[in-house]
């Protein structure tokens, strides 16, 4: 994981647009596009983090090097956040049934399907 100064909103939109050497007008489009969030101070003002930079490195990457347009972009980004979600969900299911099978119940070769009302409960070998 990061550090807290990765996350720290920090460079102003001219300062970004300079490091990444594109026009201020392009953040602000992709901010409008919701590809980017920046942070806002009260007076409005937009403020990015070094994982902010990053992020917008990315998409780059995605229309200057892989040509895939804006709409394509929206879609692999809002992909992959669904792919974490699901892996951190995959994790975590994981995590119980170890701590349910942590005296060896369940041979690593069995599967066990336990019905809990609304949902099943599997346990498998990894």
């Amino acid at each position: 994981m990061k550090n807290n100064a990765y996350n720290e909103p920090v460079y102003l939109i001219s300062a970004v647009a300079q490091i990444l050497n594109i026009h201020p007008q392009t953040l602000r489009q992709y901010e409008r596009e919701g590809l980017i969030k920046p942070s806002r101070t009260n007076g409005k003002i937009r403020l990015y983090s070094q994982k902010d930079i990053d992020h917008i490195k990315y998409v780059l990457t995605l229309t200057r090097e892989l040509g895939i347009n804006l709409a394509g972009v929206d879609l692999i980004l809002r992909l992959n956040e669904k792919i974490e979600k699901l892996e951190n969900e995959v994790t975590k299911y994981k995590n119980k049934m170890k701590e349910v099978n942590k005296f060896g119940i369940v041979p690593n070769s069995k599967a066990l399907v336990i019905k809990k009302s609304s949902y099943d409960v599997v346990i498998f070998e990894e």
